[in-house]
């Protein structure tokens, strides 16, 4: 499987919420993930972060990513996918009860590779703007 293969099918498999069992398969063991925003900050590591998507998952039940960019960095080892997240919160499990209100983020994944596996993923998300659409902020 190439870097772009392996990538496009872990965007898939977290962004839709089916946690580290699904997301494991490509990354490295101990993964590491960065992410400047307050809502993953305690968050260090991919697995964390898949089972933190998987979560969000919960109270935005029908959350989708509208990809809008996808691109290998062959000669540095990286690939990098642009999207937007759209979602309401309808389903209990958020900071407050489920309001209907909605979001549109934009985001960004920085997926950095040794081989065909994931070692590295930065995140770069505007967490304020998403969660105050939802009214979580």
């Amino acid at each position: 499987m190439t870097q772009i293969e392996t990538a496009t099918a872990f965007f898939e498999a977290c962004e839709t919420g089916h946690g580290w069992d699904a997301c494991q398969a490509f990354c490295l063991e101990g993964a590491s993930f960065s992410c400047q925003a307050d809502a993953l900050a305690e968050t260090t590591t991919v697995a964390a972060y898949a089972e933190w998507m998987k979560g969000l998952l919960t109270p935005v039940p029908h959350g989708r990513y509208v990809l809008t960019a996808f691109a290998a960095d062959e000669a540095r080892g990286t690939v990098v996918a642009t999207a937007e997240f759209h979602g309401t919160q309808t389903g209990e499990g958020g900071p407050v009860p489920p309001m209907g209100q909605s979001v549109t983020s934009d985001y960004a994944y920085v997926m950095q590779f040794n081989g065909d596996k994931i070692r590295h993923m930065t995140k770069v998300w505007n967490d304020v703007h998403a969660l105050r659409g939802l009214g979580w902020a």
